[in-house]
């Protein structure tokens, strides 16, 4: 919760045993977590109960040592998934764009991992915020610059046909999944960071020279998020600014304001404290 990072795991049941082991599986690649959340469900509630005996099994010798190490289960209410907000948004954004993306057709346990873990690539590419310098080219911050403490790795991307899904060739058929997915994710989840709401609220109000924003173009390929600063702005008969143009890596472009979303600074450490 502290880089907006997604972690993302296939799991054969929901039980205690599958739940323990994938959280081994994510200390092996992430480290261990202080604190952990989730809602009452018995595979959670059976791990920490199943990890607590076994810590209380230790020598007092032991105990001391791994008490740092030690992962505080916190639980919400019953009845509140709310109490999750955070997690629970991302949850139903990738459910609700990978549900329309297999729909009802059948893949293998690797395809779908394949695909679960491209898309993982693709949530922690996405920009956070950006840090407030005087450079040309706007460096976003993103979960994956934190996690990873380098810039988001990226293999070249093949683009296959739509006849592939009905190929034998696994590797095919995963990447035009991967690409389905990127299509109806940035079609349902970029609108919804665009606060601004229709024949209610000025459109482009607050865009200006120098702000910083997001292109949302849907012909690029995926994990793509175009950062840029607005260069100049144009208004509409009405004074209402409604196009901006975009400086992007040394390259213009012409964008409506409904095709930018402006993006935060974050703020800077206080090199004084």
């Amino acid at each position: 919760m502290t880089t907006r990072g997604v972690y993302i795991d296939l799991l054969p049941k929901i039980d205690t045993d599958s739940f323990l082991m994938a959280l081994r599986r994510f200390t092996a690649r992430r480290g261990t977590p202080h604190e952990l959340y989730s809602d009452q469900g018995t595979n959670f509630k059976g791990g920490e109960r199943e990890l607590s005996e076994a810590f209380a099994a230790m020598q007092p010798n032991l105990q001391s040592q791994l008490a740092k190490q030690k992962i505080q289960f916190k639980f919400n209410p019953p009845g509140a998934p709310h109490f999750g907000g955070l997690w629970e948004r991302e949850i139903r954004s990738l459910k609700s764009a990978l549900n329309v993306t297999l729909g009802a057709q059948h893949v293998t346990e690797e395809v779908l991992s394949t695909v679960l873990t491209e898309i993982e690539g693709m949530l922690n590419s996405k920009p956070l915020g950006y840090v407030s310098s005087d450079v040309a080219d706007v460096d976003p911050i993103t979960p994956n610059s934190l996690l990873l403490g380098r810039p988001d790795p990226d293999l070249p991307q093949i683009v296959y046909p739509e006849s592939e899904l009905l190929s034998r060739k696994r590797w095919r058929h995963s990447q035009v999944l991967a690409d389905h997915f990127w299509a109806h994710f940035i079609k349902r989840y970029l609108p919804e960071l665009q606060t601004r709401a229709k024949w209610i609220t000025e459109t482009g109000k607050d865009l200006k020279t120098g702000t910083v924003v997001m292109i949302v173009d849907h012909q690029l390929p995926r994990a793509l998020w175009p950062v840029g600063k607005v260069s100049a702005t144009v208004p509409g008969a009405d004074g209402k600014i409604r196009t901006a143009e975009v400086q992007v890596q040394g390259r213009k472009y012409i964008r409506p304001v409904s095709k930018l979303i402006c993006l935060p600074p974050l703020p800077e450490d206080n090199k004084d404290s």
